[in-house]
């Protein structure tokens, strides 16, 4: 419990902790509410914390890939391996994150800038 004295305190948020608030809101089971509540946060405040966040990663991918970027992932439950096939896997070279967008799906490979992986992700989503 926070107490807070006097009036119009705020409290002050480091990047980290909004960072670390924002990553807990995207992951499974809980709604935005919830970690809010949890935070002794608004919904309100959390969703535009995350709108920032994604404009940021839209507006001003930083040139050199560092920085936390944030994406919602969905993991599918695990298939009865007997009714599936494999596709031949390479033992060579780098390995490779699949997004699939509708029919589409993108193979990325490490070493790929921000800037031009969010412009073929746009250019797909649009297209789909």
């Amino acid at each position: 419990m926070e107490v807070f004295t006097g009036a119009g305190r705020r409290r002050a948020w480091s990047a980290e902790e909004k960072a670390r608030i924002v990553a807990e809101s995207y992951d499974g089971g809980e709604s935005v509410s919830a970690v809010a509540r949890r935070h002794a946060l608004t919904p309100q405040q959390l969703f535009s914390w995350r709108r920032a966040t994604r404009r940021r990663v839209d507006v001003a991918p930083r040139p050199d890939g560092g920085g936390a970027v944030f994406a919602p992932v969905i993991v599918e439950a695990a298939q009865d391996s007997s009714k599936t096939t494999l596709a031949p896997t390479c033992t060579r070279g780098s390995p490779v994150i699949e997004i699939v967008i509708g029919a589409a799906a993108v193979r990325v490979s490490r070493g790929i800038d921000a800037a031009t992986l969010a412009t073929v992700l746009r250019a797909v989503k649009a297209a789909t």
